[in-house]
């Protein structure tokens, strides 16, 4: 890595490995395991400035065939409308809200990746 901030980004990294070290297990007999990558983003603040160094460990998804590594896929995200009635009833009866970062999320399936 050549990366002037390389430093920080091999923290970040050794943060992620040491958060999923305990869950790391052979691949059953006939399993193909998935390539994976690391991915870096910069967290900027308001002021535009950097406050943290991201490194996420992602799955090479396009290396699986339909039928054969997987059945169906699917992308948890939030839609719009239920943000929006989230933020009113939150308004509504003065609660508070916050904000969360997920260090680590695991789905509910069992996923087989090459280790670094």
């Amino acid at each position: 890595m050549s990366d002037i901030d390389s430093d920080k980004w091999l923290k970040a990294m050794k943060s992620k490995m040491d958060s999923m070290g305990s869950n790391l297990v052979d691949p059953p007999k006939g399993v193909r395991p998935v390539g994976c990558k690391w991915v870096y983003k910069r967290k900027l603040g308001a002021d535009g400035e950097v406050t943290a160094f991201k490194a996420k460990l992602v799955a090479k998804g396009y290396t699986q065939r339909p039928g054969v590594d997987f059945e169906e896929t699917y992308s948890p995200v939030a839609m719009a409308k239920s943000i929006r009635i989230l933020l009113a009833i939150v308004a509504w009866y003065d609660y508070e809200i916050w904000q969360m970062d997920v260090k680590t999320a695991f789905v509910e399936e069992e996923i087989f990746m090459d280790q670094l």
